[in-house]
């Protein structure tokens, strides 16, 4: 009997937001009856220039394998070289071909818990034995820098990833404390999953900081200088999140040549269809309309978590859109609020069977969710 090789037994399932239809199905529910706030898109999207973007689309012919055109855009956008940029199918596609580019059987990965569970599976899925550095609720999720350092120093990792705004709770990160550590090991390849960062609504003394392309902060526009001299970290950005094309899914990588070029030599061939292309030159001109919805969303979550506070939960603080609630059993709250065509994330998978984590959507939804809610205390 032919088996698959032993680490494909080995690999843990895939836990994610966003609908189940077998699920749904069994429910009698349809999905456009039911009200998604499990996964983290932005609610106003897509922009209308990505449906006017794609109606254009030659499907007959095959898109540009090397994706430049949309290389060369993110790369001005960036201040980077085309060779510092790689796209892929969503960045669980580049994961994927990270690991395969960089991790052996053996080999020791550290994932900066709570963590999206695509970064334990595709090390496991090369044969990669994964540890966890755990960071707690009762502090805000914060990282234990000199811990961290010594668990590098102890186990000497071939990779670390994290998420940056982090994914479940949606703290932050300093960054420049980190790289600084991880400058100290050059032979750690730096995974920072930054999918979410052009969510940042925190107010930070006293000023809005909305991370969008082409509004850098002086300290992002040096972390991305200083990333493309240092030749262990990848930073991953998603534009499915951004501008709510889930259905086209496309993200891409941003590191040092020698990175890129290996992630570039394994991928498949046309892993990034026309469509999604297309959509991806259209969104890099809605600068205005990102910030704007952003900033809108900042202000739908404000009245949001009043709403839950009012029905005596306590949403976690938070610097995106989305954030943790605390409601006792998560499994069983989630599916109260299905049966009312609502729902949330269960974070049972990300380690924390407390917590239920909630994406901000319209104040209309917003409104829906907290109704529904009430019902089910």
């Amino acid at each position: 009997m032919i088996k698959p090789k032993p680490e494909i037994l080995a690999t843990p399932s895939a836990h994610h937001g966003a609908f189940d239809y077998d699920e749904l199905a069994q429910l009698n529910f349809a999905p456009d009856e039911v009200i998604d706030f499990s996964v983290n898109s932005n609610p106003y999207g897509p922009p209308p220039s990505v449906r006017q973007s794609i109606a254009n689309v030659p499907l007959d012919r095959y898109p540009d394998r090397e994706c430049i055109a949309l290389r060369q855009k993110l790369a001005e956008k960036h201040h980077v070289g085309i060779e510092n940029i790689v796209v892929g199918n969503g960045t669980a596609e580049i994961m994927i071909l990270i690991a395969m580019a960089f991790i052996k059987r053996g080999d020791n990965v550290i994932q900066i818990s709570p963590a999206f569970t695509e970064y334990e599976r595709i090390a496991k899925l090369m044969g990669g034995n994964v540890t966890n550095f755990y960071t707690q609720p009762h502090n805000q999720f914060d990282i234990d820098l000199p811990s961290l350092e010594q668990q590098i120093q102890d186990t000497k990792p071939t990779a670390i990833f994290f998420s940056n705004p982090n994914n479940p709770s949606g703290q932050a990160y300093a960054s420049p404390y980190l790289h600084r550590i991880f400058q100290e090991f050059p032979n750690t390849l730096i995974v920072s999953d930054e999918a979410y960062t052009q969510f940042r609504l925190g107010l930070i003394a006293g000023t809005e900081m909305y991370h969008v392309y082409s509004k850098y902060t002086t300290d992002e526009q040096l972390q991305i200088a200083g990333m493309m001299r240092i030749r262990n970290i990848l930073s991953l950005r998603s534009l499915t999140k951004d501008f709510a094309i889930a259905g086209l899914r496309l993200g891409y990588a941003i590191g040092h040549p020698d990175l890129i070029e290996a992630i570039r030599l394994i991928r498949p061939a046309w892993n990034v269809n026309a469509l999604a292309q297309a959509a991806g030159l259209a969104v890099l001109d809605e600068m205005d309309w990102l910030r704007d919805t952003v900033r809108q969303l900042h202000d739908d979550k404000n009245q949001l978590v009043d709403g839950l506070h009012e029905l005596g939960l306590k949403p976690l603080p938070s610097l995106v859109h989305y954030f943790l609630v605390n409601v006792g059993n998560a499994t069983e709250f989630r599916s109260k609020l299905l049966r009312h065509k609502i729902m949330v994330r269960d974070c049972t998978s990300f380690g924390l069977p407390e917590y239920v984590r909630i994406s901000t959507r319209t104040p209309a939804d917003n409104q829906k969710l907290l109704k529904a809610i009430e019902t089910c205390l």
